[in-house]
């Protein structure tokens, strides 16, 4: 895909917060997976403390710029920020450079009709490709179809997104974060397809909160066996000991 856009923005950018009158736009979802795929993203991270600390997780929350003295909100289907500072109040938009950092990653899942990820050319409505490219300079912007499964991952370079590879098995490596992103075919919550998924750094696959209680009742199932087997063991020593005295005691001996 190649762009036309020249990498100098033509507008005047600025990065003030959303002011509390400020009417963000409530368009409904796109499709029922969206928020699953969302969701499950950010509960697997619940297991890596060392990626929620001071973050900001969240789904269509609104993404802000000032763009020639016009506050301009994107929303995207899921977003990492860290570090955030705290605030004191209910957070309903993220401001970069006065709130904190630029969002390392942010993701859309397409849906049936045009939304827009794709949309590179600036104009009077800014499509999401441009402010996400342009506009914020967000390192990684990845777009995942649920439907067809087909995960790509952009990297900003020289001002531009380029397309990344993937690695051998198929996994993208996300900065910021520090875990790789890939594709999983199952069954989650009420949904059967393919899902977005983290890896380690090592290769071991970031599991949800149920899969951690399975593996967790698993492991006691392991350790009641061991220990089964153990006293198995200690019996069967006991018995050989008691054979063998018998049979010392028959030949006169103590």
């Amino acid at each position: 895909m190649t762009a036309t856009t020249p990498i100098t923005s033509p507008y005047s950018i600025t990065w003030p917060l959303l002011p509390d009158d400020f009417v963000l736009p409530d368009d409904p979802v796109e499709n029922e997976a969206q928020p699953l795929l969302a969701a499950a993203l950010t509960q697997a991270l619940s297991s890596q403390p060392a990626v929620i600390k001071d973050a900001l997780i969240v789904s269509n929350f609104a993404l802000c710029a000032g763009i020639n003295r016009q506050i301009i909100c994107k929303a995207p289907d899921w977003m990492y920020v860290a570090p955030v500072p705290p605030s004191d109040r209910i957070r309903r938009s993220y401001t970069p450079h006065t709130e904190g950092v630029v969002p390392p990653v942010v993701m859309e899942f397409l849906s049936e009709r045009d939304c827009g990820e794709y949309s590179m050319k600036p104009g009077r409505k800014i499509g999401k490709w441009y402010f996400y490219e342009r506009i914020i300079e967000v390192p990684r912007y990845v777009i995942f179809d649920p439907d067809s499964a087909e995960l790509e991952v952009y990297a900003l370079q020289d001002n531009r997104y380029e397309l990344e590879t993937a690695d051998e098995q198929g996994r993208y490596f996300i900065p910021g974060l520090d875990l790789f992103l890939g594709v999983w075919e199952g069954t989650h919550e009420v949904r059967t397809g393919p899902w977005l998924r983290w890896w380690t750094a090592a290769g071991e696959l970031v599991p949800w909160s149920e899969e951690r209680v399975q593996q967790a009742q698993v492991q006691v199932q392991q350790a009641q066996v061991q220990a089964q087997q153990a006293e198995a063991r200690a019996q069967q020593a006991e018995q050989e000991k008691a054979a063998l005295l018998a049979k010392l005691r028959a030949a006169g001996l103590e």
